[in-house]
């Protein structure tokens, strides 16, 4: 070896060994798309209790990327999502490590936790179907009949692209296969009211406002319109319903945790997530979102409780991934946002 390959390479090593992140003893690094307001006292309470430290790191969007990016170098332990196809982004991007524990399993049912240990669901809402109270009321109705005739020009939703509904026609694709998804599709565009837009929100306000009869929101934006002086007006002037009663269950999907694939510090990233599963963090968790707990016998909020009991489907949501490219394709071949 010549003396100046060899400084080429030891300078190479010295710079990449200061360079990788050193796990800070009882540190965690959080990367959330959930706002550290959401999730703060839960994670204040686990430092307390273990005396681990959790840095926050809060994100709109981006946190696969940036995760991609920083590579070995990142200080990220802990991703929290607010929705499984962020999940399954990061699994898809080989951006995780599979995670095993008995906790986790005991804490978490297997149709809300991917089966390879990649992430586990923390806490679970439904895709509800708004209908006005002046012109509809309460309604016992089924995902399938907002394609029905009788409901034309009377429904409003946002991007058919959007996270949440790309997950609903992947679930309609499980229960129906491809062809009927696309028809079901077909007959929903042309039911809107108007191009779909807006967030869920903006769907029960159109519904308020007499645009549409029928909006396709989650669960939680209810709770989220009655606590908003501005908003309350519009949640006052529908009915949340729990679509498919009668049969299978409402489409359900869920927020969640995945360990990072270059996690620092693996260990208390584990005490964290398994402490997140824990009965009193998951309903402290799920209050302050308006989600209902994964974890059976955890009890729901009283303002989520006022909604009444569902049935949920019991399709396991890592299901939801098999058919996402094709629901994808589907919205694309009946152009439904155009």
């Amino acid at each position: 070896m010549s003396y100046k390959t060899g400084l080429i390479l030891c300078s190479a090593l010295a710079a990449s060994s200061v360079t990788l992140p050193v796990a800070a003893a009882g540190e965690v690094t959080v990367y959330s798309y959930r706002q550290e307001f959401l999730v703060k006292p839960i994670l204040d309470d686990f430092s307390q209790a273990t005396g681990v430290k959790v840095n926050f790191v809060f994100a709109k969007d981006g946190i696969a990327d940036r995760l991609a990016r920083e590579g070995r170098l990142s200080p990220a332990d802990l991703v929290l999502t607010s929705d499984f196809s962020r999940l399954q982004e990061l699994v898809d991007k080989q951006l995780v490590k599979q995670v095993e524990s008995d906790t986790l399993k005991q804490n978490i049912p297997a149709q809300y936790r991917d089966p390879e240990g990649n992430w586990y669901a923390l806490t679970m809402r439904v895709r509800n179907l708004y209908s006005s109270k002046e012109r509809l009321g309460p309604l016992a109705i089924n995902y399938e009949d907002l394609a029905d005739a009788r409901y034309k020009g009377k429904v409003c939703m946002r991007s058919g692209k959007h996270p949440y509904n790309i997950a609903l026609v992947a679930s309609m694709i499980a229960h129906h296969g491809e062809a009927d998804a696309k028809s079901w599709l077909q007959g929903l565009k042309s039911n809107l009211a108007r191009k779909p837009q807006g967030n869920d929100r903006a769907q029960v306000q159109a519904v308020k406002e007499g645009l549409c009869d029928i909006a396709i929101g989650n669960s939680y934006y209810y709770g989220k319109m009655l606590q908003d002086p501005k908003q309350r007006p519009w949640a006052e002037a529908a009915v949340i319903n729990f679509p498919n009663q009668e049969n299978r269950g409402a489409h359900i999907n869920v927020s969640g945790m995945a360990l990072a694939k270059h996690a620092p510090n693996s260990a208390d990233a584990l005490k964290l997530m398994e402490y997140l599963s824990s009965d009193a963090a998951q309903q402290s968790y799920a209050e302050v979102n308006m989600e209902y707990p994964v974890k059976v016998d955890v009890p729901v909020s009283k303002l989520v409780a006022s909604w009444g009991d569902f049935k949920a489907d019991d399709l396991p949501v890592y299901k939801l991934a098999e058919h996402h490219q094709a629901a994808l394709r589907l919205l694309d071949e009946v152009k439904f946002d155009l």
